[in-house]
């Protein structure tokens, strides 16, 4: 009898909230950090290409044309200008 209560006591200590397993956590990847400086050059987007050749840019820096053939390898501290047909630039990215 005593085995019993001892039992209903540890039961009663268990409720559905303590006992219950965890709720698993949605995980989100990590935000990419700008490796190759994307970010200070922005303001470029909506720019006409041709200001392009009158700045100076890092070493390994893409100009990307709308019909231009790009390797697809991924390097985070290579800075990628892609423009459109138009004559604008379209995007500013590491990759």
């Amino acid at each position: 009898m005593r085995l019993s209560f001892s039992l209903l006591g540890v039961l009663a200590i268990c409720t559905v909230a303590a006992c219950a397993p965890p709720t698993p956590r949605e995980i989100t990847p990590d935000e990419p950090a700008d490796q190759c400086g994307a970010a200070g050059y922005k303001g470029l987007i909506g720019q006409p290409r041709d200001i392009l050749d009158k700045m100076s840019f890092p070493i390994g820096t893409r100009q990307i044309g709308p019909e231009d053939a790009v390797t697809s390898d991924f390097r985070p501290d290579r800075l990628n200008i892609e423009y459109g047909s138009n004559g604008r630039i379209d995007s500013v990215s590491c990759y």
